[in-house]
């Protein structure tokens, strides 16, 4: 049971309605985080805002599901896992992919560093070493690829906890936060 309720959108007032009805048609349903941030339209025209903005970066659609996999998994976010494993499938990432995202790694070193720096942030809470940044810009990150992926960790910290907050009904194909070892 949720303990912040989403919205009843038949209830909402029009700009809300407006914006979900857009969400809805952008990806064929409006989940239940959002829903849940349209208790406050402020923040979710702000998650939307930033969201569509990190979508236009250097950052790849899979370089931003790898953050979002292993910063789930570093706030045991079940719902922030179940929707990014599924949408980091339509993203491109093989089963294994996900799972070494979650462990905070990648198949390819560029993807690899991604993940390891945003695994890095949640872990030290932002207070990166100089040498997590030469790691970083060694296996080919800019500085522009550093910011997004800050700014895709701090996207993912305020889906992760409003969702650990609220306990959000999951309405993704549910994957379980315990990462268990391969076969």
């Amino acid at each position: 049971m949720p303990r912040i309720a989403p919205i009843d959108t038949a209830h909402a007032d029009a700009a809300v309605q407006t914006t979900l009805a857009g969400v809805k048609a952008k990806i064929g349903m409006v989940p239940n985080l959002f829903s849940t941030f349209a208790q406050s339209p402020a923040v979710l025209n702000g998650y939307l805002a930033l969201s569509d903005a990190l979508g236009k970066g250097v950052l790849t659609a899979k370089q931003r599901e790898i953050i979002s996999l292993a910063v789930g998994q570093a706030n045991e976010c079940s719902y922030c896992l179940s929707a990014h494993t599924l949408m980091g499938k339509g993203a491109g990432l093989s089963p294994e992919a996900i799972r070494k995202a979650r462990e905070g790694s990648a198949e390819t070193a560029l993807d690899a560093a991604v993940a390891s720096l945003a695994r890095r942030l949640i872990d030290v809470r932002g207070q990166v070493l100089d040498a997590d940044l030469v790691a970083a810009r060694s296996a080919g990150l800019g500085d522009a690829h550093i910011v997004e992926i800050v700014a895709n960790v701090a996207i993912n910290v305020l889906t992760n906890y409003t969702n650990n907050v609220a306990l959000t009904e999951i309405d993704f194909p549910k994957v379980d936060v315990e990462l268990r070892s391969a076969a």
